[in-house]
């Protein structure tokens, strides 16, 4: 049976670094990790069932974003991302990081990113970047955003680079409308953007990314919760990237049978199915399909407008959005 070809829209640079991939990198930047055993070094990289919350989750990025500090090891992590995920099937892909988080070791945000670039041409997948600002409340931390913003702004293109940004952190502790200073400036900028919301913190937080003017939802499940914010989404067209490993993983979701995923699409909500961090979820887009297939039992023609969905929710060119469909 041929494979219908992927489309990873919620992508992780952090999360997606698997034991081969951190390996590489340790050689290349001739660092020591904290082992040489694989399971131990998998355990290290990824959680299991014993993850109670986003919170949780986030700790695991610690070894991921230390391999990430120099701009040979963030230009060759985004290609080894690349190539790891186009063996999968993915024919198009967003990688989001944050540029801030690299800059431990003297890096600036401008190099960060210009290394990043430069791994995107090391590949001949399509792949776009999406810059995420972090949550937190201290002033550092809007500063760091505003950069972000400032560098998308610079480096924005409409394809074959950095097309949006996002917010990402711990959601539940710092809420989405203390974010208003950056997707203004987003917004003046005319510059695409995601938020994430929805997935640790309820449809309250949906609602306040809607209410900043994101295009796209990062999770955004549970905005079932509230019927007038899914209503809004329906009406608006506000794609969500739902990313179902995760949200079982992180507790988003406490009982996997209840995941909205059918109900979205039988609703008409432009839901699209992601990794988010592949490695630290031990997943690919191929098995989250596989996943939902089975757990969900959704339709060949359910799948189909999965698909679909994420083309039109893709920050890219009407040409490349055009190729992709023609795929489908």
């Amino acid at each position: 049976m041929t494979r219908t070809p992927l489309i990873d829209l919620h992508c992780h640079l952090d999360g997606s670094i698997t034991t081969d991939i951190a390996r590489s990198l340790a050689r290349l930047q001739n660092l020591q990790l904290p082992t040489d055993n694989d399971e131990e070094l998998n355990r290290l990289l990824s959680v299991g069932d014993d993850c109670n919350s986003l919170n949780d989750f986030l700790k695991c990025f610690d070894l991921p974003l230390s391999l990430l500090q120099t701009e040979t090891g963030i230009r060759e992590c985004v290609h080894l991302v690349q190539e790891n995920v186009k063996r999968d099937g993915v024919v198009y892909l967003e990688i989001r990081f944050a540029p801030q988080l690299s800059t431990q070791k003297g890096l600036t945000q401008r190099q960060v990113i210009s290394a990043a670039l430069e791994g995107l041409g090391k590949s001949d997948l399509h792949t776009n970047l999406i810059l995420c600002c972090m949550r937190g409340n201290d002033e550092s931390t809007h500063t760091s955003n505003m950069e972000t913003i400032e560098l998308a702004h610079e480096f924005l293109v409409e394809d074959g680079g950095v097309v949006a940004v996002d917010l990402a952190g711990a959601e539940a502790l710092f809420p989405t409308n203390l974010f208003k200073r950056e997707f203004e400036a987003a917004k003046n900028y005319s510059i695409p953007y995601t938020i994430h919301a929805g997935e640790a913190a309820g449809a309250i937080s949906v609602q306040e990314a809607l209410e900043l003017g994101a295009s796209r939802i990062g999770h955004g499940i549970r905005s079932i919760e509230d019927e007038k914010v899914l209503d809004r989404i329906i009406q608006e067209g506000i794609p969500l990237e739902c990313c179902p490993t995760s949200n079982k993983i992180t507790k988003a979701i406490e009982d996997m049978s209840a995941y909205p995923l059918r109900e979205f699409l039988l609703r008409g909500v432009k839901v699209t199915v992601n990794t988010d961090d592949m490695a630290i979820c031990r997943t690919t887009l191929s098995k989250e399909f596989d996943y939902i297939r089975e757990t969900f039992k959704i339709t060949s023609e359910e799948e189909k407008q999965l698909y679909l969905n994420a083309v039109e929710a893709a920050f890219c060119s009407k040409k490349t959005r055009d190729e992709l469909r023609t795929l489908i």
